[in-house]
């Protein structure tokens, strides 16, 4: 830790909204997540989080002095109601920093945090997002895709036709848009994915599969659907994010 990290971690740590990014993998937290996050996680009190299980894990990885006894926790989850979500920032209106995590990488993208933070922003509550893991932006990053315009979907629908009609409009936002498409799947169902889209887009569009991003398995393979066609591969209950271009 440098003089001025030292500084830092010793002083009081100012009422604001802390957005703190948590681990994707098994990797070790010192590999991801930069001192600077964990003076800031030793400071909080209060915690909105996503899992709390996981939290608590993720807390202990950081460090095995934490009281997690002592801290409180909130869940904001996607079955929150809207109406609950105010009140979580009570204590950062009392004057006590208020830390967001969730289950994995960046609080309040594709994440319910969102809503915590419009709030805040609302109020004029200070909001300080931390550096840490981004599966999207990671995954760009290794991809080799257009990373000036890029949009990421999120889940494709379940049902047959709405996820063709999704399919289809992705293949036209990157042909007339230049945009790179990137999206997830249920992990057990990574496999089904990658043969649907080899199946059903034109052999000579790209894909991006990176798995397991920052763990002893990652894997960041772009190739064309054709060649998915023809390799073998077993993505299958591992966390895996997907980008599509031309």
């Amino acid at each position: 830790m440098t003089s001025e990290e030292s500084k830092a971690a010793a002083s009081p740590l100012r009422p604001a909204l802390y957005l703190i990014p948590s681990t994707m993998s098994d990797a070790s937290v010192s590999d991801v997540i930069p001192e600077r996050n964990l003076a800031v996680i030793r400071a909080i009190r209060h915690f909105v989080v996503e899992n709390v299980r996981t939290v608590r894990r993720f807390l202990k990885r950081c460090d095995r002095s934490i009281d997690i006894d002592s801290l409180s926790f909130t869940v904001l989850d996607e079955h929150t109601a809207p109406t609950e979500v105010s009140a979580m920032l009570a204590p950062l209106r009392a004057g006590e920093p208020v830390g967001v995590i969730s289950e994995a990488g960046c609080p309040a993208v594709a994440d319910p945090g969102a809503d915590l933070v419009g709030i805040a922003q609302a109020e004029g509550l200070e909001v300080v997002p931390l550096v840490g893991p981004s599966s999207i932006l990671l995954s760009l990053m290794g991809s080799g895709f257009n990373g000036q315009t890029f949009a990421f979907r999120g889940y494709l629908p379940y049902e047959s036709k709405a996820r063709s009609l999704r399919l289809r409009d992705m293949e036209r936002r990157i042909r007339q848009e230049g945009e790179t498409q990137i999206f997830i799947e249920t992990p057990y169902r990574n496999n089904r994915l990658i043969a649907e889209l080899a199946s059903s887009l034109p052999p000579s569009m790209r894909l991006c599969v990176a798995s397991d991003i920052t763990g002893p398995r990652q894997s960041i393979v772009t190739l064309p659907l054709s060649a998915w066609a023809r390799r073998k591969y077993d993505f299958d209950k591992i966390p895996s994010i997907f980008l599509l271009y031309t």
